[in-house]
């Protein structure tokens, strides 16, 4: 089994080596998780790998329990801006199955369109959920079929998993405290 930093290094992993790392780590509380993170996709050939990135995506912000940001993301002035993951709606149950879009041209037309999708009101809340055999801090969103669970790497990292219902590959992420 590959360590997280060992998969990190490698570039991409497989699903079944990702669930390894996950299983492995270490709950977290609800507490460990306040304030601002910066996200990346953790690959495993998943259709979203490179996605949010592509669309600039910064991360994540989690002011407390009740009042949480799921979706920061770069602004064309260099700050950030939360946007509603409503708008995702539409499309959420088929995240998996379509292609979307990770040229460098779509992911600005996004950044100008975001002040469209901008909110300043708490899209998600923050809960422990039992994951795969272990109590650890979710971010359930408002909206949507999505819960986000969070397994600690260390201090300042964690490794996350969007569980979205219906989807057939879970798609991998890590979190970067800021």
């Amino acid at each position: 089994m590959k360590t997280f930093s060992e998969a990190v290094a490698a570039g991409k992993v497989s699903t079944a080596a990702a669930w390894e790392i996950f299983d492995s780590l270490d709950r977290v509380d609800v507490n460990f998780m306040l304030g601002s993170w910066k996200g990346a996709s953790f690959p495993t050939d998943h259709p979203l790998d490179g996605v949010l990135e592509a669309y600039h995506w910064h991360g994540k912000r989690l002011d407390d329990a009740e009042h949480v940001q799921p979706l920061v993301f770069k602004t064309m002035s260099g700050g950030t801006t939360s946007i509603d993951p409503v708008w995702m709606l539409p499309i959420v149950r088929w995240l998996d199955r379509l292609p979307i879009p990770k040229s460098e041209a779509v992911g600005r037309v996004f950044q100008m369109a975001l002040p469209l999708f901008a909110t300043n009101r708490s899209c998600a809340r923050l809960r422990l959920t039992n994951y795969r055999g272990k109590e650890s801090a979710t971010m359930i969103y408002d909206a949507l079929p999505i819960n986000d669970i969070f397994r600690k790497v260390d201090a300042n990292t964690v490794f996350s998993v969007m569980d979205l219902k219906g989807m057939e590959q879970p798609f991998f992420f890590m979190l970067q405290r800021e």
